[in-house]
Formats: structure tokens, sequence, C-alpha cells
């Protein structure tokens, strides 16, 4: 039994003859004829009396009608949600918070203008909790800074982003022309969660040359890391591309560390086995 065995009987039932359903179905009447009586074989019963050449429902065939009308209907809205589907386009993108803040707006704008019937989401979170999103396919893409540990992603670079440490104006460092590390040793200072990339890398790098710092703050929140250090709680790393505004108003100031730079490389990951849509194509052709 199948849908088309279902327009057919239908179509008997609202044409009251098979002749007529033929007609309107634009096929054979042996074919009508042929699909009740299948029907009837399938189900054991009669769907139809024909009398005087004429034909009336019978009690299962009224019973039958009944669910008949209800899967055609369903199966009808299914067939138009399909088609609707079919020509929307849907994108989940992950990204770090760096990249939420500084870059990932012009890149929507951009997908926007390529691809406006795309429905694209995003989700802001760190580093490795993106990561882990694309592994559990909870976003089709991220784009992340630092070192992406799975093998299971393929990796593309996208740019380079300068990670620097920062005081407010009022702070003991902000004035000096070079600030050396041992500067900084004892410092109180204001982190990101455990998972960011930014904690992660300049941490490695305090570490290696035996600076300890007082860690006097923690969130989750860059306003909420900004505004302390702008009222002098202490120091903290960034991406320069996220204090770059505070650093033209003169409210955060950049301290010049002498002989170290720490760069890392922004990437585009995705799952090595994620079927390469339409919609992911246009972003990698953005970034």
């Amino acid at each position: 039994m199948t849908i088309r065995h279902l327009q057919i009987f239908t179509t008997v039932a609202d044409e009251g003859g098979m002749s007529m359903a033929a007609k309107r179905l634009h096929i054979s009447q042996p074919t009508v004829s042929q699909a009740i009586a299948e029907l009837e074989k399938y189900y054991g019963v009669r769907l139809f009396e024909r009398l005087s050449q004429k034909i009336y429902l019978t009690r299962e065939g009224e019973l039958m009608l009944s669910f008949s009308r209800h899967i055609l209907d369903s199966f009808e809205q299914m067939e138009r949600a399909m088609d609707d589907a079919s020509k929307k386009t849907s994108l989940r993108i992950g990204c770090s918070v760096t990249v939420g803040t500084c870059l990932i707006n012009d890149i929507l704008d951009e997908a926007r203008e390529r691809m406006p019937e795309c429905e694209i989401s995003v989700l802001v979170d760190n580093s490795a909790d993106i990561e882990q999103a694309v592994l559990n396919n909870e976003v089709d893409l991220g784009i992340v800074e630092g070192i992406v540990k799975s093998k299971d992603l393929n990796i593309m670079p996208v740019c380079d982003d300068e990670l620097v440490v920062v005081c407010g104006k009022d702070h003991g460092l902000a004035d000096k022309r070079k600030v050396t590390l041992d500067m900084l040793d004892g410092q109180d200072y204001i982190s990101r969660e455990r998972g960011s990339t930014e904690r992660n890398q300049i941490e490695k790098i305090f570490e290696e040359h035996g600076i300890h710092l007082k860690r006097t703050f923690c969130s989750t929140n860059t306003e909420a890391i900004k505004n302390a250090v702008i009222r002098g709680r202490g120091i903290a790393v960034f991406s320069r591309r996220v204090v770059e505004k505070e650093w033209k108003a003169g409210e955060l100031v950049i301290l010049p560390l002498e002989g170290i730079t720490a760069i890392r490389e922004i990437h585009l990951i995705m799952h090595k086995n994620k079927y390469l849509s339409e919609s992911i194509k246009m972003i990698q052709s953005l970034i």
C-alpha cells in the first residue's frame, strides 16, 4: 500500500466513480481499478459496493476514507515543508570571544550579501568549548584562536592575532616606556576563565620565565575584565583587536613588553567528516 493507492482511492470516493477519477488523475481506468483491487486485497475488505454502474463506499470504505484524508493532508504538508526547506539553508557558527567581538559581524554582513536566504546562528564561547562543540556537531564550523588539540578536525589558518598586556591609565606601569617580565612579577592579574586561549598562552610565557602573578579577578566576560582594568584592579591579557578602541581612547594602556611578542593564529575548524555545504563553502571563501 502506497500514498499513490490512497490518492486514487480518495479520488474515486470524491468523484463517485472510477472513470471520473481516472480523468481527474490523468491515468487509465484499468489503473484505477487495479489500485482499488490491490487495496481491497491488502486489507481483506470491500471498499466499494458496485450497484447499477454506480459505486458506494462500504462501512470499511468510510473508515478508510477518514484515515486516508488525514494521511494525504499530512503528506502534502510534508511535501510543502520539504520543498520550503530545500530552498533555505542554515549554518551554525561557533567562535571564540575574540572572534565574536572583533571579526564575526563583518563575516556575517558579507554572508548576508552573498546568501541572504541562509539562516545563520552564532555561538560565542572560549576556544576549548567551541572545539568540543564542533566535535559534537553542535555547530557546523568554528573560528577560534590558538592551539587546536583534536586530530579529528581540519584546520584552516585565517589570520594572525597579537596578545598584549594592558593596564589602566593610572597603574604604576602605565608610564613605562619599556616593561620587562620581571616588572610584572607579583602584579594583580585579571584573567579569563579556564579554557581561554588568552589565559593559557600568556601564562605559559610567564611560567617559562618564572613570573608569578596574583590572580585577583577571574571572569568569563570580556567587558567585565576591561572595566576592572580601567578601574585599576590589575593587569590583563587581551587580543590587541579587542582593546583597540579603549587604547585609542586612552582608557587602557598597552604595556610595551621588552623582548616579548605573543602571536597566535586564528583558525577555521571543521570535523574531518563534515559535508561541505554551499553555506560552509561560502564562509570559507569569506575568510
